[in-house]
Order: structure tokens, then C-alpha cells, then sequence
């Protein structure tokens, strides 16, 4: 299943470019006439369509052209298409290019903000019922954006900038993070402690994350240079996203099930612990194979491939769902234990677990939700910047919480049974690592 997913992810990794390379074809653009060819989002006073072609004769002959609409000129035709024609529609687009000669630069000038703009390729054919086999024009398109200093350079789309840069540093931060800690982690996981199983999930979870990260800032650094980037590397950082995700929902879904269930049948005197019950891991398995299925699905419903897409897509939609039923059910659980229970360090611990899980299962929703205020291109960057970075804190609350001896050693020394996803009762007496 993974290398089918990698595989669907390359397929549609070209969609990612701003370099395009193809064919036009009449009897596609006649079939289909309201598909673009190409959709950027430009910015600035600057900003260049380039195309290039290999048979100039074909082009005149077939009379092609390309037609550049403004996404909201678009939409309003789109919504009123019985009142329009097909050649009536293509009139009114904002900007027309012909396409006849090898290399042709089309300047897009004077934009208020920066906004979606979409490309269609037309000919004699598009609009006429009468159709002849023509020869395909292979072509070249490059979508270019200013750069700092005006020149258009930039292959990046306004929605787009910026993002390099932040894997840059996220990059250089877990590195950083990794130099100081990993040594000392290392040497705690191996000790086999009461906390080994769930800090090993966590840490191979956060590994995932930056192997992500990684892979995101070697396909953006290639991007830069030609438009096309490295689509493989893109592809497998949303891969190792997708199974970070997994792991920490069947991790936090675990420990929160094993609580509340467990709670439901001990009685008050007893503490929580982790019970591998078949109710409660049935209920992490169900979870966990429905937001597989999610996930896929949105890689099949969104050829625009990251790691956190726009939530218009019904799969999109139905996940940012799930994720808002799992952070409001499990803190009404924790709700409940933490409401009867009387020791205040217990208390204490169980309201910071509570606050990582709900701020790793609705940072997603909620900046989705907020995102809906700003202007589209603002919006994939306010998405995945503000989720992992949210992400990265709850992890980080996890990590002090369950290595923590001032906090998490004295719930345990008072528990007369193990913390969840402990090895054995054997380790509780054990107070370092």
C-alpha cells in the first residue's frame, strides 16, 4: 500500500510545476474547452508568462492562442454559462496572447494583490462543430513571478513564497534541537524505562516529521531554480507526513482510550492505567484505518500535493471533520477524570496531556477555519505553517511530560499501578531513567 501511495503521489507531482511542459492538443481543448491549461498565482507589477513552441507553422495555421482569465472574471462566466457562447466566453478574457512564434513573453501588469489567474489554450477548432486532425503543438510554459528586486525570476506562486524559506528553518532547528537532545534521548529509550514504548512512538513519529521537513526543503530548493522542483522528494515528504500522522493518532487515541475506558471500570480508589482491552483497541483501529482512508482519498481528490490541503475537497472536508469529533470527545473524557480527580500533581498532569492532544487534533480545523478571512493565496501558507508548527509544541508538551521527574515520576510514585503504554509494573520503582 505505501509504494502504491508513493507511486500515486510522482504521478501527480507535476501538477506542482510552474514549468510546464506538453502538447497542446485541438481535439482535448475542443472536448473540453473550460480546462486550464495552467493555474498561477501572480503577483506584482512584472510578472511573465513565457511559452515556447516547436512548430510555428501548425500554431498559425490552427490560429492558437492563449486566453488568461482572472479566477473571479472566471467564476462569474462559470456561474452564467448558459448566457454565453463559447467564442463570447473566451472574448471576455483579461488578457489574450497569440501564439505564433518560437519563444513569446506575456507581461501581467498592474495587480492590485495577488490573485489566481487561469490559462486556456484556443484555436479555429475550440468553438466549431466541424473538426479536422491536426498536428499537436509541443510547448514550453513558464510562469514567472518578480523577485525582491523586480526581475521576473520567480518561479514561485504568490501562495507559494515564503515557504522555502520557513523549511529552511525548520530544517535548521531540528537540527539544532537534534545536536543538543538526541544523545541524552538516545540514552534514556535504551534504559528500557516505565515510558520506554510511548517516548520510542514519539520519537519515531517526530522523526518522521523531520524527515518531512527535509524532503520539503530539497524539492522547494530545486523548485527555485527551474519551476519543477525534485516531484519525488515533494512526494515523500507528504508520505512521511501522512505516517507521522497515523502513528500519533494510534498513539494519543491509545492512552486516551485505555484511560477513559479504564476509568469507566475501576472504581475511584484505584488510578488510571493503560487497559489493552479489545473495546478500546478496536475503537484505535477503526479511528486509525478511517483517517488512512481519508488521507488517500484526498491524495486522489487533489493533485496539488501537501501536506495539508484546502479543505473544499469532500475528502478534505470529511477528515477536518474527524479531527474536530476525536479532539472534542477525548477532552470530554479527560474532562471527566480530570473533574473527580483529587490529587492536584495527577490533575496537573492530566490537564497538560489533555492540552497536547487537543491542540494536535484541532490545529488543523481551527486554522482552517480562520484561514476562510484572508485573501486565497494567504491561505496554504496560514494552513501548514500555523499546523506544524502547533504540531511541533504539542510534541514538545508530550516530551516534557513523560520525561519529566519533577511532574511525571511523582503521578507514578502514587499509583499502584503503571501509567499508560508502560513496559511492565515491574519498572514503577524505578525513578530515573
Amino acid at each position: 500500500m505505501g509504494w502504491r501511495l508513493l507511486w500515486l503521489l510522482c504521478a501527480g507531482g507535476a501538477a506542482w510545476s510552474k514549468t510546464l511542459r506538453g502538447g497542446f492538443v485541438s481535439s482535448a481543448a475542443r472536448l473540453e474547452p473550460w480546462r486550464p491549461v495552467a493555474r498561477f498565482q501572480f503577483r506584482g507589477d512584472h510578472a511573465v508568462l513565457c511559452v515556447r513552441i516547436t512548430n510555428v507553422a501548425a500554431a498559425v495555421t490552427k490560429e492558437a492562442r492563449l486566453h488568461l482569465f482572472q479566477a473571479q472574471e472566471w467564476e462569474k462566466l462559470q456561474n452564467h454559462i448558459q448566457d454565453h457562447s463559447c467564442t463570447e466566453k473566451f472574448s471576455k478574457a483579461q488578457l489574450t496572447m497569440t501564439v505564433n512564434h518560437t519563444e513569446q513573453n506575456l507581461t501581467v501588469s498592474q495587480i492590485p494583490y495577488p490573485e489566481t489567474w487561469y490559462v486556456f489554450y484556443v484555436d479555429k477548432f475550440t468553438c466549431e462543430e466541424n473538426y479536422s486532425e491536426s498536428e499537436d503543438i509541443q510547448f514550453e510554459m513558464v510562469l514567472l513571478n518578480p523577485d525582491a528586486e523586480g526581475n521576473p525570476l520567480d518561479h514561485f506562486s504568490a501562495g507559494e513564497s515564503g515557504l522555502h524559506e520557513f523549511y529552511f528553518l525548520l530544517v535548521l532547528a531540528y537540527f539544532v534541537t537534534a545536536c543538543i537532545y538526541a544523545q541524552s534521548l538516545w540514552q534514556t529509550i535504551k534504559k528500557h524505562g516505565p515510558m520506554h514504548t510511548v517516548l520510542k512512538v514519539l520519537s519515531i513519529a517526530l522523526l518522521l516529521q523531520a524527515g518531512s521537513a527535509f524532503a520539503n526543503y530539497l524539492h522547494f530548493s530545486s523548485y527555485s531554480k527551474d519551476g519543477i522542483g525534485a516531484p519525488f522528494m515533494g512526494s515523500l515528504a507528504e508520505l512521511c507526513d501522512i505516517v507521522s500522522q497515523i502513528q500519533m493518532l494510534y498513539l494519543l487515541l491509545s492512552l486516551c482510550m485505555g484511560w477513559t475506558i479504564g476509568r469507566m471500570k475501576k472504581s475511584h480508589s484505584r488510578p488510571l492505567q493503560w487497559d489493552s482491552t479489545p473495546t478500546s483497541t478496536g475503537i484505535a483501529v477503526v479511528v486509525v484505518v478511517t483517517q488512512t482512508f481519508l488521507l488517500i482519498w484526498e491524495q486522489f481528490e487533489d493533485t496539488n500535493h501537501h501536506s495539508y490541503h484546502s479543505h473544499h475537497g469532500l475528502a478534505s472536508g470529511l477528515l477536518i471533520g474527524l479531527r474536530v469529533c476525536l479532539g472534542l470527545s477525548l477532552a470530554a473524557g479527560l474532562y471527566q477524570i480530570i473533574t473527580v480527580e483529587r490529587s492536584t500533581l495527577k490533575r496537573e498532569f492530566y490537564i497538560t496531556f489533555a492540552k497536547a492532544c487537543i491542540l494536535w487534533f484541532l490545529c488543523h480545523p481551527c486554522l482552517a477555519t480562520v484561514s476562510v478571512i484572508f485573501r486565497e493565496y494567504q491561505r496554504e501558507k496560514i494552513i501548514t505553517i500555523g499546523v506544524i508548527l502547533s504540531q511541533c509544541i504539542s510534541m514538545v508538551i508530550l516530551y516534557r511530560l513523560f520525561l519529566s521527574h519533577s511532574l511525571y515520576w511523582e503521578v507514578s510514585s502514587l499509583s499502584s499501578v503503571t501509567l499508560p503504554l508502560t513496559v511492565s509494573s515491574g519498572h514503577k520503582n524505578r525513578h530515573r531513567f
